[in-house]
């Protein structure tokens, strides 16, 4: 910590460290080292607990919400689309 720089400060810089890797963490996305961390700062840091649960929810009700399937008309017309793409990259 440099002398110019308040406690508090260095604080919120390492909460924002975490809360980057809360976004991995909530995904698995971590190594177990990282896991251990991002946990050991959650248990004693009640901003970024506050900030991971309402992160998890989010992601919870998204993917609650995106359960739904396309109609088979709108699935067959993107297919078709995008098989008009590939044939257009291959003959280029």
């Amino acid at each position: 910590m440099s002398e110019h720089q308040h406690p508090d400060e260095m604080s919120r810089e390492q909460c924002a460290d975490y809360l980057e890797r809360i976004v991995y963490f909530i995904d698995n996305e971590l190594d177990e080292a990282d896991c251990s961390a991002v946990r050991e700062h959650l248990d004693t840091c009640n901003p970024c607990l506050v900030k991971y649960d309402l992160q998890r929810t989010v992601k919870s009700v998204v993917a609650r919400s995106c359960s739904e399937t396309a109609p088979l008309e709108l699935r067959e017309r993107v297919l078709f689309r995008l098989r008009e793409v590939q044939v257009q990259i291959t003959e280029r």
